[in-house]
């Protein structure tokens, strides 16, 4: 089974030194959500959010990446569910999420 990969639904603007406003670095994303750079590049592995520019040895990312990771490794560690497990929780929480804004 291949994960729906997310993807930024924001268009943001390059600033002067070539950085995309609003986007944030590896490092960043690893900080904001309590976890190590190893632990953001293995997420991204296996699907939970996608760089949204930048080049291999420096990505970028939405600023939810961090929220998005947080809440991954709250279900991993919290239900003791694998890497894949809690990528594939995320993407049913998200779409459950959508579904209910849909009815109200």
């Amino acid at each position: 089974m291949s994960p729906r990969r997310a993807t930024s639904r924001t268009s943001p603007s390059a600033s002067a030194d070539g950085i995309k406003e609003g986007l944030v670095e590896l490092a960043v994303v690893a900080r904001q959500a309590g976890v190590r750079v190893t632990l953001v590049r293995r997420y991204v592995e296996f699907g939970l959010f996608e760089p949204a520019s930048g080049t291999g040895q420096s990505p970028l990312f939405a600023p939810s990446a961090a929220g998005r990771l947080a809440k991954a490794e709250r279900l991993r560690r919290d239900l003791g569910l694998n890497y894949a497990g809690a990528v594939l929780a995320c993407e049913l929480l998200d779409r459950i999420r959508e579904l209910e804004d849909q009815t109200h």
